[in-house]
Order: structure tokens, then sequence, then C-alpha cells
């Protein structure tokens, strides 16, 4: 049974920073791709980052790319979001998926908000 569980969520000003973390159990790692994608109150989930199974390929929304970065250390089974110069559209319930088995977390809160 995979299991997904997300991290580092909170409340943040704009134009801070916050790394969320989604550590993965019951598969094997290091042969799936992994999303993360949000959702904001009232609206519908939107893509937000990708990342393949070797890492070498990664895509981004729009409304992100240059501000966050996806990543992956295998071997702590953890694919990481690193978010940058926050906005408060970008907040939101994040969460993170995986390709193989399309799995997904509970999610972690990120709130922008001065």
């Amino acid at each position: 049974q995979v299991q997904l569980v997300e991290s580092g969520g909170g409340l943040v000003q704009p134009g801070g920073s916050l790394r969320l973390a989604c550590v993965a159990s019951g598969i094997t790692f290091r042969t799936t791709g992994m999303w993360w994608y949000r959702q904001a109150p009232g609206k519908e989930r939107e893509f937000v980052a990708t990342i393949s199974p070797a890492g070498d390929f990664r895509n981004y929304a729009g409304s992100v790319r240059g501000r966050f970065s996806i990543s992956r250390n295998d071997s702590l089974n953890t694919v990481y979001l690193q978010m940058n110069n926050l906005k408060p559209e970008d907040t939101a319930v994040y969460q993170c998926g995986d390709w193989k088995t399309e799995s997904w977390g509970q999610g972690t809160q990120v709130t922008v908000s001065s």
C-alpha cells in the first residue's frame, strides 16, 4: 500500500520561501515519477510541478516557473518542492502524487499572507 506524507507547509509572508517534502512508502520510489499539485479554496486542483524517475526531466506550471524547484532524494524516498518569492495566489493545499500508482497524500497547507 502506497503512502505519501507531505510536510513543510505553513504561514509565510509574500516574498518568503518554504520547502515542502513528501515521503513515500510502499513503493519502489526510484522507479516512479512524482507530481506536486495544489488546490486553493473554491478552485480546481492544478498542476504545479513534476519530476521523472531519474530526475532528468522536470516541468512546471507557468505560474510557478522560475520561483519553484522540484527535486528528489531517492535514498530518502522523498520529493521536495522549494518555493521562493511566494505570492498570495500560491495559497493552497499542496499534494504530492506518484506516476506509477496515482496515489496522493493528504496535503499540506501553504498560506501566503502579510
